[in-house]
């Protein structure tokens, strides 16, 4: 079966719709109070969502060795807080289709390069040509989303 058409490809699939839309609700929410407001509580929803997930799932929390963990793979909450509160500034200014295009961008660059450099305990993966024409065909692309 093609990588196109995975379970895993149709889940990041469904993943980015989910931030399409995440973006924009929580734009809206920033606007009707306030950016920092809403992203506290954006996260204090998502961490009570998370918190039901682990006690329904019985996820068992305390037989992991949390210390032995790198410290940059808890950078994560950062980068979700700075994602949540770009993002929501981001789209009243350029709009969805704007945003999400340049977020997208972002994403798959970043992507690339964590591949090929094997950043953050990842395997490595080396970039091909055609990754950087794709990456560069994916930008012209983004120049004609752009209004």
């Amino acid at each position: 079966m093609s990588k196109l058409f995975s379970l895993p490809f149709l889940v990041a699939a469904i993943s980015g719709i989910a931030m399409a839309i995440q973006g924009t609700i929580n734009s809206s929410l920033s606007q009707k109070t306030s950016l920092l407001s809403a992203t506290l509580v954006v996260h204090i929803i998502g961490t009570l969502v998370a918190i039901v997930a682990v006690l329904a799932w019985r996820v068992p929390l305390l037989n992991n060795n949390w210390i032995s963990v790198p410290w940059y793979l808890y950078l994560g909450g950062i980068l979700s807080v700075l994602i949540v509160g770009l993002v929501a500034v981001s789209i009243p200014k350029i709009g969805v289709c704007n945003a999400t295009t340049a977020i997208i961008i972002g994403q798959v660059s970043m992507a690339v390069l964590i591949d090929h450099f094997g950043w953050f305990g990842m395997s490595r993966l080396s970039w091909s040509s055609s990754q950087l024409i794709g990456i560069a065909l994916f930008a012209a692309g983004a120049k004609l989303l752009f209004r």
